[in-house]
C-alpha cells in the first residue's frame, strides 16, 4: 500500500513538473519574444523593465529563470503582475477561489442530484415515453452553451420580469460573501449554479442510463434478484455500485477543472469574481504571470482529483475490491 501511495505521488510529481515546464515555454521561452516586455506591458519605463528582468533572472539561463517562476508561484508567492501595477497574482487567485469553489459544489450538488434522478428513472423505464422524452431533455441542456442560457436567465430575472412576483428575489449580479449574509449568498449562487449545472445533469444521465442499463446483465444482478432483492435494492444498491466508474471518473475531472477556472462563462455572465472571470480579465489584459498562476493551479487541481478518483475505484466497484485482495 506504501509503494503504492508512492508510485502515485510521484507520478502526479511528473506531470505536475512536465505541465509547468511546458506552460512556462510556451509563455516566457517562445524565441523571438521578450518575456520581460510580456510582464512588463505596453508602455513601460527602462526601469521597470530592469527591475523585471533582474527580478525573475531573465539575463540568466532558461533553467534559472525556470526555478525563479517556480518559486515565485509555490513556494514565496510573490509573484507580481506589473500590468495590474503590481498586484500579487497569488492573493488574487486565493481571494477568488472561495467564489468558484461556492458555485462548483452548487453546481455539482443540482447536476449530480438531478442526473440521478433522471438517469434511474430513464432507465428503469427504458424504452417508454418517460424514456424518450427524459433522454431528449437532457440531450436539448446537453446542447445549450452555458453563456447563452445565463444570459437567457439574465434577461428575463434582471431586466424583464425582475420587478414581477415570481423574480421580485433575485439580487443583483455579483456575489455575496456567505460571512456577510447566508442567505445573499445563497441568493447570488442559485440561477448560476444551475445553469453550469444543466448540462453537465443532461451528460451524466445519459452516461448513468447506459451503465446501468450494462450493469443489469452482470452475475451479480443476477445472483441479486435469486436471493429475493426487490427491484428497488436491485437498481439503486446493487446497480449504482457496479455503475458508478464512468460516472465518478467523470465527475472528479469536470469538478477538478471548474474549481481550475472552468466555470469562466458562467462568472463573466453573473458577474461572479471567481478564478474564471479572473483567467478572462488576464486575458483580456495579456497578464501572463496571472495566466500561468491560473492555469498552473487549475492543473494542480486536475491532477489532485484524477489521484483521488483512482483512489475511490475499489471502494465503489467490489469487481476490482475482489480482484485486490485475490492478488
Amino acid at each position: 500500500m506504501i509503494r503504492s501511495f508512492l508510485s502515485r505521488t510521484g507520478q502526479m510529481a511528473l506531470v505536475i513538473f512536465g505541465i509547468s515546464v511546458l506552460v512556462f515555454c510556451i509563455f516566457f521561452a517562445t524565441p523571438g519574444a521578450d518575456p520581460t516586455a510580456r510582464i512588463a506591458g505596453r508602455g513601460a519605463s527602462p526601469q521597470v523593465m530592469a527591475r523585471i528582468r533582474a527580478e525573475y533572472g531573465f539575463d540568466r539561463p532558461l533553467p534559472v529563470q525556470y526555478v525563479r517562476m517556480m518559486e515565485k508561484l509555490f513556494v514565496s508567492r510573490d509573484l507580481t503582475s506589473f500590468v495590474n501595477h503590481g498586484q500579487k497574482v497569488v492573493p488574487e487567485v486565493v481571494s477568488a477561489a472561495p467564489v468558484t469553489l461556492s458555485l462548483v459544489v452548487w453546481a455539482a450538488f443540482f447536476w449530480v442530484v438531478g442526473s440521478l434522478v433522471i438517469g434511474v428513472a430513464s432507465a428503469v423505464l427504458r424504452d417508454s415515453w418517460v424514456d424518450r422524452v427524459l433522454m431528449v431533455l437532457g440531450l436539448i441542456g446537453l446542447s445549450m452553451p452555458v453563456f447563452w442560457l445565463g444570459e437567457v436567465i439574465n434577461l428575463f430575472t434582471q431586466s424583464r420580469w425582475h420587478d414581477t412576483w415570481l423574480f421580485r428575489w433575485v439580487p443583483p449580479l455579483g456575489y455575496v460573501p456567505l460571512s456577510q449574509s447566508p442567505i445573499g449568498w445563497a441568493k447570488s449562487l442559485l440561477l448560476p449554479s444551475l445553469t453550469l449545472s444543466v448540462s453537465f445533469m443532461g451528460l451524466y444521465a445519459r452516461i448513468l442510463r447506459s451503465e446501468l442499463l450494462s450493469a443489469m446483465g452482470e452475475d451479480s444482478i443476477r445472483t441479486a434478484r435469486a436471493k429475493g432483492a426487490g427491484p428497488a435494492r436491485v437498481w439503486l444498491w446493487h446497480g449504482l455500485r457496479l455503475s458508478w466508474l464512468s460516472y465518478v471518473s467523470l465527475f472528479g475531472l469536470d469538478f477538478a477543472q471548474l474549481l481550475g477556472g472552468g466555470a469562466l462563462l458562467t462568472e463573466v455572465v453573473f458577474a461572479l469574481p471567481g478564478v474564471g472571470r479572473l483567467t478572462y480579465q488576464a486575458l483580456a489584459t495579456l497578464d501572463l504571470p496571472l495566466i500561468m498562476a491560473t492555469v498552473m493551479y487549475a492543473a494542480v487541481f486536475v491532477v489532485i482529483a484524477n489521484a483521488l478518483v483512482d483512489g475511490l475505484y475499489a471502494l465503489l466497484d467490489p469487481r476490482i475490491r475482489d480482484g485486490q485482495h485475490g492478488r
